[in-house]
């Protein structure tokens, strides 16, 4: 009996520490595959540069992110496999460059995504026509 009841306490006492394991905040997964954004960016700096994509291009995750190969619902954040990805390296970059050079990298003064974009998928590479009878 004494032996049972040991057995009771101690499965209680492993239910009740898995359980205050479950409840705590769990550490957003650590991104990988960072090739242009510091390989030490937090969890949220990272979300807002890539909500900041999203609003300057007016596009998705998924427009850059590969679906996962074991799940296609959820995004494979770490691939490659997606030319846009590599665009948007590339542009970084580009960007990076001209702010360095001409802007001191200041934000009074600085081009970014939205500077050509303007929320669209592809820049424009010429205005719109001007309405009928504007000077």
């Amino acid at each position: 009996m004494k032996i049972r009841k040991s057995f009771i306490v101690v499965a209680a006492l492993l239910a009740a520490g898995t359980l205050c394991s479950l409840a705590l905040p769990q550490e957003p997964e650590k991104a990988q595959n960072l090739k242009v954004l510091p390989k030490n960016i937090s969890h949220e700096e990272l979300i807002t540069v890539m909500r900041g994509f999203n609003a300057a291009l007016g596009v998705k995750c998924n427009f850059c992110h590969e679906p996962r190969k074991d799940d296609a619902k959820k995004l494979d954040f770490a691939s490659d496999a997606n030319p846009h990805k590599g665009t948007a390296r590339d542009m970084m970059r580009m960007t990076k460059r001209i702010n360095k050079k001409f802007f001191k990298a200041t934000e009074v003064m600085a081009v970014s995504c939205y500077s050509c974009h303007h929320g669209d998928e592809k820049p424009k590479i010429k205005p719109d026509p001007a309405p009928e009878g504007a000077k």
